[in-house]
């Protein structure tokens, strides 16, 4: 499956916001996804999308949306997750929706963004700038299909869809320990708080511990989503990396993959870096 690194802008007159919504729909259409509902019209734009998964048989049910105040100068997305889609309902009332906010910006928005059958991870450089990640879709459960038949996740930068722009200070990546943005729904139709390794092992990725480079060689860990009850999966071409001596938008290849560093909103100590796989 492919990936897209470009920008969008507001040349033409169409927010910057507007036209990611359009970059990942037509990506997704044109790479395997099937596009089940897009309002480019409404304030609030909507795209609706269904995969087939890695096996092409299966339905995972995803979705963006754009929300924006101009008189609070916040333009941004909407990352979620479903479980069905009813024609009729809206965006926020689809089956089984799970909801996380996405600071993004009404001028220039530089991305990267990657799919497969069974997920679209987005990363975007915004503002002053800081940058900004969602994952939606399944991630690589460690249980059979008939154990755990849809292993979703629904993760961006906020908890639900507040009105917070870019420049807050508090938002973070949802991978980086056990963040409210980031939800796994369960096989009882609830979406709860994962805890994500390594950010949740201190000897790993502590506030005075970190990796380094060997060699400028740098390891990927895993991510690996976990709670009291067990272990349950990882992320699919999402990886931990250190900072030490490393800087955002760093590409490193490994078994001919590219992967590129991204960083946490504006923060760059040792542990608030991931490396996206671009597939």
């Amino acid at each position: 499956m492919p990936h897209e690194i470009g920008f969008v802008d507001n040349t033409g007159g169409t927010l910057a916001h507007y036209k990611m919504l359009a970059k990942i729909k037509d990506f997704a259409s044109a790479n395997g996804w099937t596009v089940l509902r897009y309002d480019d019209v409404s304030a609030n734009r909507e795209l609706i999308l269904k995969g087939v998964g890695l096996s092409g048989t299966e339905e995972i049910f995803v979705g963006f949306r754009t929300y924006q105040d101009s008189s609070a100068d916040y333009y941004n997305l909407v990352a979620a997750g479903f479980t069905g889609y009813v024609a009729g309902n809206t965006f926020d009332t689809q089956p089984g929706v799970l909801l996380s906010g996405v600071p993004a910006h009404n001028n220039r928005i530089d991305y990267w963004l990657t799919l497969n059958g069974q997920r679209i991870a987005l990363a975007m450089k915004v503002g002053t700038p800081v940058y900004e990640s969602a994952y939606v879709g399944k991630f690589l459960p460690y249980a059979r299909p008939s154990q755990y038949p849809y292993p979703v996740i629904a993760a961006g930068m906020l908890t639900g869809v507040p009105a917070t722009r870019f420049s807050d200070t508090s938002h973070s990546i949802p991978y980086k320990g056990a963040r409210a943005n980031m939800r796994m729904r369960f096989n009882d139709g609830t979406w709860r708080q994962p805890e994500c390794y390594p950010w949740n092992n201190v000897y790993v990725a502590g506030a005075t511990t970190q990796q380094r480079d060997t060699g400028g060689q740098y390891p990927l860990n895993a991510v690996v989503l976990s709670d009291a009850s067990g272990i349950y999966g990882e992320l699919d071409g999402v990886r931990h990396i250190s900072g030490f001596n490393n800087a955002v938008e760093n590409t490193l290849v490994i078994d001919g993959k590219t992967w590129v560093v991204i960083q946490d909103v504006g923060r760059n100590g040792f542990n608030d870096y991931y490396a996206l796989r671009m597939d």
